[in-house]
């Protein structure tokens, strides 16, 4: 299945692009939620703007949906600057990334979304430019070349990725200020979806909010879009109203269930345990035996399952723990007699 159509994939859809827009916090005060990397930023923001200096670069990392973007925009209003928004696949060519530079006013704040797929050339360019704020151009070719030293205005660059291991070291050193964006807590997310709610005048009580909370795999981007589908559910099966029993049939209606798992992460682990005894079984068969890529299972399914305890990598191949056996149902000391009867027989 593509992550794209899966309800509970934190990464970007485009049902996402006015809802994030309409719910983004402005200021830091209004962002709910990591509060370690929120209060370093203030201090190194307010400590930026009574020198009148620029802000060190920021390099902002973590899973999909958790906000870093968000940041970007707030850093930007706090410093009280604008901000130029690209990603690292749509800048092809350091041509590219020269007339972003040049066009950048004194203390602006250059946004670069998926930093880690900077191609090797472009990353050369942004390298002076990040350490003296300069432009290396080479202009003419074969012996008649020569390298010409553009001035920039001193900017901010705030890099965000989901893969902060792609990053080359050169380019991971020159970011002053690094911060790995976690998970959030139920309880914040709770505050996330009341304030979600009162925004797009939703109404929902206590435990309708908790129960989308319990179910939204720690990502307030999956958190906003199942408020979305609870609210069609509630206004058309229910009073309007988001209650913990309205939220809890609805969600069950869209498979998401109580650990935030769809029916795609339950069919990985069922198919572990099932066809596999619990494991160990290579990714490769994994794959086969489910009928998706090996890229998918690493990339999409595997993190969120690992991080709950539900799955081990070991060198043999994927496990899956007790604590998916019991989600599922399962007993697996029934389950291994079983299997070790009918191997007898």
């Amino acid at each position: 299945m593509d992550d794209d159509t899966r309800l509970v994939s934190p990464s970007f859809r485009e049902e996402d692009s006015g809802l994030d827009l309409s719910l983004r916090p402005r200021k830091m005060e209004e962002y709910i939620g990591q509060s370690r990397v929120k209060e370093n930023l203030e201090i190194f923001i307010q400590a930026a703007r009574e020198r009148r200096e620029p802000l060190d670069h920021v390099l902002l990392y973590g899973p999909p949906g958790l906000g870093k973007t968000t940041l970007a925009h707030i850093i930007a209003v706090e410093l009280g600057v604008q901000i130029r928004i690209t990603s690292g696949p749509a800048i092809e060519r350091p041509g590219d990334l020269a007339a972003i530079l040049t066009n950048l006013e004194s203390h602006d704040v250059l946004f670069i979304d998926e930093v880690h797929r900077l191609n090797r050339a472009v990353e050369e360019v942004l390298y002076p430019a990040m350490e003296d704020f300069a432009l290396d151009i080479i202009i003419g070719k074969g012996p008649s070349a020569r390298s010409v030293r553009i001035d920039l205005p001193p900017f901010t660059l705030v890099g965000a990725t989901t893969r902060a291991g792609s990053l080359s070291a050169p380019l991971r050193d020159r970011f002053g200020i690094i911060n790995r964006l976690e998970f959030y807590s139920k309880e914040d997310l709770e505050k996330i979806i009341t304030r979600t709610a009162r925004i797009l005048n939703i109404g929902i009580e206590t435990g309708g909010a908790e129960e989308l909370a319990h179910r939204s795999r720690g990502t307030p981007r999956i958190a906003n879009r199942l408020l979305k589908r609870v609210r069609d559910f509630a206004q058309v099966k229910a009073d309007g109203i988001i209650t913990q029993e309205v939220a809890e049939e609805a969600l069950n209606f869209l498979e998401v269930d109580k650990k935030g798992l769809d029916r795609v992460d339950r069919l990985v682990l069922e198919t572990i345990i099932t066809k596999f005894g619990g494991g160990p079984v290579g990714v490769e068969t994994l794959a086969a035996a489910t009928q998706e890529a090996v890229e998918t299972i690493e990339d999409v399914y595997e993190p969120f399952l690992m991080q709950i305890g539900f799955l081990q990598r070991t060198p043999r191949g994927r496990v899956t723990t007790k604590l998916a056996w019991e989600h599922l149902g399962l007993n697996p000391v029934l389950e291994e007699k079983t299997n070790q009867a009918e191997l007898e027989l």
